[in-house]
């Protein structure tokens, strides 16, 4: 495992660091033991790279002997961020939040070393202390803010503009992620650059009530450069989660734009900068092939959550099945009864979510069935054959 300093640290994946680079250097160099949390909402059974970017610089952070911890929103969840969103999220029940948190450890712990028996990382859920908090209590750390400063956010600004609902609980949510800093008595927060004011409000009440400053590290966002959007979007067709399988995540990674090579190397790996810098000269000078560098990209990410064997096999996977232009060998295989419906099937091994989404990808051209495009709705499986579903998905469909 490559030695991590702190110039190194402070190189990648950092959009702005609060009160200053600096003063947050001369801290760590003070030799005192910073204690440093990572939050994120459970409003989704998934973690995604987007996610990483900060799991991997708290590890760094791990590495160099600093206290770290991963804060898992249970309690903030139920209410919902509101930042960049043009209406009120929908509240979840605690019911929907264990749900989607229940995987959450297993996704981290490749990133996140949680049973290191000298510094282990700690994993914390907020609901522990924000259900216990008295309604004055609440009021008091409202009393620290304006309304003025709430509505100087860009989202609120633009529902006031739309004439969109404002509820007052969306006011709360920043209190409450401000809370955890206190309650945990954090020297940094880490986050996005999405969460700068949410962590600002943490340091002002961290001021106020420990009587210390915080300092707050926004993280770059991994963005599409051609449209400026989060790239870990499911609209901008980038989403690739921690916990997708090994072919899946190899093949999500080799479909992201050239553009994005050299910020995925910074953000989502492990891989020294000098190295990096070495991949990017190459590829600015022709010497390295866009294509052999995102491989490498795509093994790293993949070796990340699966183990470096199984990065090596979804590269072969991905060479045979993708430039080879192969039918994978070592299908998974399904029995099935004469006439039942390829619909039906998939919605049975998980290849499609749901019917509609069997007739989007129908109407899309993006299935087939013995190299043959599936046109029907109700498609009937009367031989057998390899249906392919989008790119990656293969099942060998047996008559039994």
């Amino acid at each position: 495992m490559e030695q991590t300093t702190m110039d190194e640290l402070l190189s990648r994946s950092i959009a702005q660091i609060l009160p200053s680079k600096e003063e947050f250097a001369r801290a760590c160099a003070s030799g005192k033991r910073l204690r440093i949390y990572i939050g994120a909402d459970a409003t989704g059974p998934q973690l995604h790279l987007g996610h990483a970017t900060n799991f991997i610089w708290l590890e760094k952070m791990r590495r160099l002997g600093h206290e770290t911890y991963i804060l898992f929103g249970d309690f903030t969840a139920m209410i919902g961020d509101p930042t960049d969103k043009s209406a009120a999220r929908v509240r979840l029940t605690q019911e929907q939040v264990e749900a989607h948190i229940a995987t959450w450890k297993e996704q981290v712990a490749p990133i996140l070393s949680f049973d290191d028996p000298v510094n282990p990382a700690h994993l914390v859920r907020n609901a522990e202390w924000l259900r216990k908090l008295s309604f004055a209590e609440v009021l008091d750390l409202a009393s620290n803010f304006t309304v003025q400063q709430m509505l100087e956010r860009d989202m609120f600004a633009r529902r006031i503009e739309e004439k969109k609902p404002i509820y007052v609980h969306e006011f709360f949510y920043p209190l409450m992620q401000g809370y955890d800093s206190v309650h945990l008595d954090v020297d940094v927060e880490l986050g996005g650059t999405d969460q700068t004011f949410n962590m600002l409000v943490g340091r002002t009440l961290q001021k106020k009530y420990r009587g210390k400053e915080k300092f707050v590290i926004s993280t770059t966002l991994l963005t599409n450069p051609s449209t400026g959007k989060k790239l870990m979007s499911k609209s901008e067709g980038g989403y690739i989660a921690l916990n997708d399988p090994p072919n899946d995540m190899y093949g999500k990674v080799m479909a992201l734009p050239d553009a994005t090579i050299m910020q995925m190397f910074l953000d989502c790996t492990f891989v020294p900068l000098a190295e990096i810098a070495a991949l990017e000269t190459g590829l600015h000078s022709g010497v390295n092939n866009p294509r052999d560098v995102k491989m490498r990209l795509a093994e790293e990410i993949t070796a990340i959550y699966h183990g470096p064997e199984r990065a090596a096999a979804a590269r072969d996977y991905f060479v045979q099945t993708f430039q080879k232009k192969e039918t994978p060998t070592d299908l998974p295989e399904v029995l099935v009864p004469p006439g039942a419906q390829l619909s039906d099937v998939l919605l049975a091994q998980g290849f499609v979510a749901s019917k509609s989404d069997f007739k989007r990808l129908v109407s899309e051209g993006a299935i087939t069935f013995c190299d043959g495009e599936v046109t029907d709705f109700n498609f009937v499986l009367d031989k057998e054959g390899v249906v392919r579903v989008g790119k990656r998905k293969f099942l060998r469909v047996v008559i039994s």
